[in-house]
This record gives C-alpha cells, sequence and structure tokens, in this order.
C-alpha cells in the first residue's frame, strides 16, 4: 500500500498530547506510523495552514434500523425537497441518495465522510430486528458502525429480574443477546417504562414500580449496568433516562446516576433530560445541576443531544414519551408501534422554532451543558441525530461552542425571555480546537473501547482528517480539505473521491449458553434458532465489510 505524508500541519491529537503542534502524519498499510522526516514516501501532500484531526467518531447518531425507515417513510415531503441537487453532485461516485433530516443510507456516508468522520453508531438496535440494522448500517458507505442493542424493556429480562433471578444469570442473558445481535454495548431506553406503557402506564419514575412486573427502573439500572460491567463491555451502559422531555425531569437524572451506585454510565441526549420546574412558565433549565452531579459522579459520562432550530424528525425506541408528545408533532402525523415484546417505537416530525419559550430554552440548555462541564473527556458532541437536529448540522454546533460573539447572536434572536434570563448570556468560555478534538474524536473513542480510533499515534488506524483553518469554523468543518480512510483518501476538497465499505465493531462477551434454555419459555422475538447472527452472515449483511470483534475482559463488582 502506499506510503503517504501529511507535512507541515497542525495537529490536534489530545489523547497523545499533541496540541496544535506543527508536524507530520504518516500512514501506512492502513496504520499511523513514526517515520523520520528525512525518510521518502511515495506521496506527500501539503498540510501547511490545514488543521489535523483523527478521524471523527460519532457515539450516538440513529443511522440504522426499523425506527430509521419509518422516518424516512413518514416525511416524503422531505426527501423530495432533499433530492435537489447539491454541490458536486455530478460526482458519479455518488449515487442517487436524498433527505435532509433522515437522509438515506448513502447520502448519511457521503455527509459524515466530507465533515471528516469515519466511525458511527446506531444506538438503539432492537434485537428482534437485529439484521436489517446491521444490513442498513452495512448500506452506509464510507464510515465504520456498530450498535448497542436496547434491552430493559423486554419481557423476559423484566421477568427475571421481578423473580429475584440471580445476577450472574442476568448478567449470561445479556451476555448471550449481545452476542445473538453482534451489538457493540447496551441501550437502555426509559427503564422499565416502554413495558410499563403497554400496561396503560403513561409515566414511570425512577422509584416507581411496573404495574404488572412491580419491578423499577432504578432496579433495572442497576442490573444492566452490573452485567455490562461484568462482562466486560468496553462501553458502559448506554442510558435514556425516566421522563425524557419532561419539566422538572432533572430528579429523574440525578436519581439515575445514583441509581448506577458507582459503576460506570453514559447518560444519554441528557439535554432532553436536564429541566427544572421553577419559573412562571414552570420550565426552566437545570443544567448547572447536572454538571455539578457530573463533577460528583466520576462513573458517568454524557452526550448532549444538542437542539438545532428547524424541521427534523424525532425517532425513539421510548413509546411512552412519544405518545404524550403526539400532539405537537409538526407536520402532525406519527407512528407508534410495539416491537415483538421486545423494545418500542415513536417517530414523531418536528420542527424547533426561535420564538417558541420552551425549544429557545431547550437549544440554550444544551448549550450551557457544553460549557459548564469542566471536563470534555465526559462529554460527547451529539445532536441525537435526527432527535435534536440533523447530524449535518455539526458544523454550526462547533461555531456555537467556539464563537461567543455568534452565539450571542443567535441568542438575541430567541423568544425574548429566554434570550433575556438564559445564563448562557454570561457564559464567557469558547471551546478550543482541542476541545472540540476531544469532544468528536479521542472521547468517544475512549468511551467505546475503540483503541485505535480517535487519536493519530503510531499503530492508530490511518482515519484522518484535514482541514483548511479559517476564521469561520463552520466552513473550515462542513467540507475537508482530505479524509483519509485507512490510509486511503475518501474526500478531497469536500468531494467524495472513494467509497469503501465501512467495517463493523461488535463485542464478544463470555458467558454460560445455558442460559439459552431461558428462551425456551419466552422467545426473543424471534426463536433462539435463528436468533444468533454468525460471522459470516454478519459480514454479508455488511456489505462484506471487515469485521472487528472486541474482546470483553470479565470484571467482578
Amino acid at each position: 500500500m502506499t506510503t503517504r505524508r501529511l507535512r507541515g500541519g497542525r495537529v490536534f491529537d489530545p489523547a497523545n498530547g499533541v496540541d496544535g503542534e506543527v508536524r507530520d502524519v504518516v500512514m501506512r498499510e492502513g496504520r499511523i506510523v513514526a517515520l523520520d522526516a528525512r525518510e521518502a514516501v511515495d506521496e506527500e501532500i501539503d498540510a501547511g495552514g490545514c488543521i489535523v484531526l483523527a478521524g471523527g467518531v460519532d457515539l450516538h447518531s440513529h443511522i440504522g434500523g426499523g425506527k430509521v425507515n419509518l422516518a424516512r417513510l413518514l416525511l416524503p415531503e422531505d426527501h423530495r425537497r432533499g433530492f435537489a441537487a447539491p454541490a458536486g453532485s455530478d460526482n458519479a461516485l455518488e449515487l442517487p441518495s436524498c433527505g435532509n433530516c433522515a437522509p438515506g443510507t448513502l447520502a448519511t456516508g457521503y455527509r459524515y465522510a466530507e465533515m471528516g468522520y469515519t466511525s458511527v453508531f446506531e444506538p438503539a438496535m432492537a434485537a428482534s430486528n437485529a439484521r436489517h440494522a446491521h444490513m442498513e448500517m452495512g448500506d452506509v458507505p464510507i464510515v465504520d458502525h456498530g450498535a448497542y442493542v436496547m434491552l430493559g424493556n423486554d419481557e423476559l429480562f423484566l421477568e427475571l429480574l421481578s423473580k429475584g433471578t440471580d445476577p450472574q444469570r442476568l448478567r449470561d442473558y445479556v451476555g448471550w443477546v449481545v452476542h445473538a445481535t453482534k451489538a457493540l454495548g447496551v441501550k437502555v431506553v426509559n427503564p422499565a417504562g416502554i413495558s410499563a406503557f403497554k400496561f396503560n402506564q403513561r409515566k414511570l419514575d425512577v422509584d416507581q414500580a411496573h404495574v404488572h412486573w412491580q419491578v423499577t427502573p432504578r432496579q433495572v439500572i442497576g442490573a444492566l449496568a452490573r452485567a455490562v460491567h461484568e462482562l466486560g463491555l468496553a462501553h458502559p451502559l448506554h442510558i435514556h433516562a425516566s421522563n425524557l422531555g419532561a419539566a422538572g425531569n432533572i430528579a429523574s437524572t440525578l436519581a439515575t446516576m445514583e441509581a448506577l451506585e458507582g459503576l460506570p454510565g453514559h447518560l444519554t441526549h441528557v439535554q432532553f433530560h436536564c429541566y427544572g420546574a421553577d419559573g412562571p412558565r414552570s420550565f426552566s433549565s437545570a443544567a448547572l445541576a447536572l454538571a455539578e452531579a457530573l463533577e460528583k459522579h466520576p462513573n458517568c459520562s454524557i452526550d448532549v443531544g444538542q437542539v438545532l432550530f428547524g424541521q427534523t424528525v424525532t425517532a425513539s425506541g421510548d413509546t411512552m414519551r412519544q405518545h404524550g408528545n403526539a400532539d405537537l408533532s409538526h407536520p402532525r402525523k406519527g407512528i407508534l408501534a410495539d416491537i415483538e415484546c421486545d423494545s418500542g417505537c415513536g417517530v414523531l416530525p418536528f420542527r424547533y422554532r426561535e420564538q417558541s419559550y420552551v425549544n429557545a430554552l431547550q437549544w440554550s440548555i444544551g448549550l450551557e451543558l457544553f460549557l459548564q462541564v469542566r471536563d470534555p473527556w465526559r462529554v460527547v458532541l451529539t445532536t441525537d441525530h435526527p432527535n435534536g437536529a440533523p447530524f449535518t448540522s455539526y458544523p454550526h454546533l462547533m461555531r456555537l461552542l467556539m464563537d461567543k460573539p455568534f452565539r450571542d447572536e443567535q441568542l438575541a434572536r430567541l423568544h425574548p425571555d429566554v434570550a433575556a434570563q438564559s445564563a448562557l448570556k454570561h457564559i464567557t468560555r469558547e471551546l478550543t480546537l482541542s476541545e472540540i478534538a476531544i469532544m468528536t474524536r479521542a472521547a468517544p473513542a475512549r468511551l467505546l473501547g475503540l483503541r485505535e480510533r480517535g487519536h493519530l499515534g503510531p499503530g492508530a488506524a490511518a482515519d484522518v482528517a484535514v482541514y483548511r483553518e479559517q476564521g469561520d469554523v463552520e466552513a473550515m468543518f462542513t467540507r475537508a480539505a482530505w479524509v483519509f480512510k485507512d490510509g486511503e483518501p475518501v474526500v478531497r476538497d469536500g468531494r467524495v473521491v472513494a467509497t469503501p465499505v465501512g467495517a463493523t465493531h461488535f463485542a464478544q462477551p463470555e458467558f454460560d449458553p445455558g442460559v439459552e434454555r431461558l428462551l425456551d419459555e419466552r422467545p426473543l422475538g424471534v426463536h433462539k434458532r435463528y436468533a444468533v447472527i454468525g460471522h459470516d452472515e454478519l459480514c454479508a449483511c455488511c456489505n462484506g465489510g471487515r469485521l472487528l470483534p472486541s474482546a470483553c475482559e470479565a470484571r467482578s463488582v
């Protein structure tokens, strides 16, 4: 393979303590290598006037599975609008694909690569729908991918928990599901709440019992966090907490952190879980309370799920909360569904408006979180695509975080009560390029256990993004000058120049296979004979892409 040297770029590689140093980056056989500056290479690329980062890693973006397809089907008008030819659409490598809020699989890969992202992870894979999710992710070109399987609302797990089943047996069950679905991690959505909704409960607080199974979300979180930890999965339990979007839900979020009892946990799209009930509208920001709680809980990490203004579509396994939000949909349509007594699905279009008090406050809360959490290694940049905004808005979000005057201009355009009262106007912090590199590369790679991604040290995968430095960081991060995937160029001057098949990341936990006997009485949507996805089948589902299994190190509590 070709040996390439990127010469003279400003390198930001926080995982290796490099903060804007002018240095060379050399790629050979798909890896970053240490090479003397005088040694000959096959190709030398002038990176002067550019910044050089590892390829972006998005640990929470809904890109594959049933709910994503429903989101696309629900907004055909968005796809008609999105079919307008984008810049560079004469590129024969880019096959037809459209959509803005929930773009098609091909457009998803193209747009991520143009922004310098090389790995993207689907956060809500239903166990009974795992094959479809893998096939859809495999159809996304260029970027590597993986998924977290949803547990904590499947009837078998809740039944076992309600019976006081031995924690080791629960751990084996979780391990088997991860193995069967070829997941990288485990996600819990509204713990026990999706199931409770099917029993006509419309709310389930952290210490409130499920009306049928008589278990609480606290018990579900504790049991799953323990199982994930003992199995040795690299990524902590990925938690969509109770009472998403409800005023006062900061209490649920703080209780969820306590429910972990010191075990690792990743709280996702926390902007939607960070609301107080103060003020004349009984709806307020609790961003500071969450930032302070994060300081006290070093076992926890977060991603934000930033809201940005405009049309999008919300797609979630949280049927309970999507049912509660149905009257707010725009346009007025939606889909609510049960999935094989395994999980749920709610899809609602939504338009975030600057002059809406609630939407403006949501926008402000997300930015407050980014800017008030002191440790950038425990906060990841996301919009919960497409729930808060499409992933293509990441460059705009980066500018908001890095440019206070621009942020203040945006704040002044909002609902006057929010503009006047928001703590955001008093926050002077501007994120640095190094902090952006942490939140979009190094931190998510570390949280996922991707030791060869998210950095530019020798031996790392040669996933590299190069941007021409300019004052407008939104323009800079929208179209990369170069993107290399495994050492080969896939983007040049913001234009896709190659469309390789991405690799699939998945975990390989150890467990007692005898746990399969539990499925004889209550199948998991699919009969156990057909539930396990083999390596050959996974490779076929993913268009022949490489398989990147992650070994797990068993731990004790």
